[in-house]
């Protein structure tokens, strides 16, 4: 009924981020916000979590890369 996922939580005014086990209906879609960066790109940002959590942040804020 259920798969198990790490869920992180992201503040952008204190910049602090926690992770999670949090349960999520398997029929449930999950939206990656890397999928229409162009490769390059992509592997650039998932090779630095400092990277990768500013692009984010962008994202809430409603700003672009």
């Amino acid at each position: 009924m259920f798969e198990r996922c790490i869920g992180l939580s992201w503040c952008s005014g204190c910049r602090i981020y926690s992770g999670n086990m949090v349960h999520v209906p398997r029929k449930q879609v999950l939206v990656d916000v890397l999928a229409s960066l162009p490769r390059e790109q992509r592997e650039r940002l998932e090779r630095s979590e400092t990277r990768l959590i500013e692009f984010l942040d962008r994202q809430a804020r409603g700003g672009r890369m």
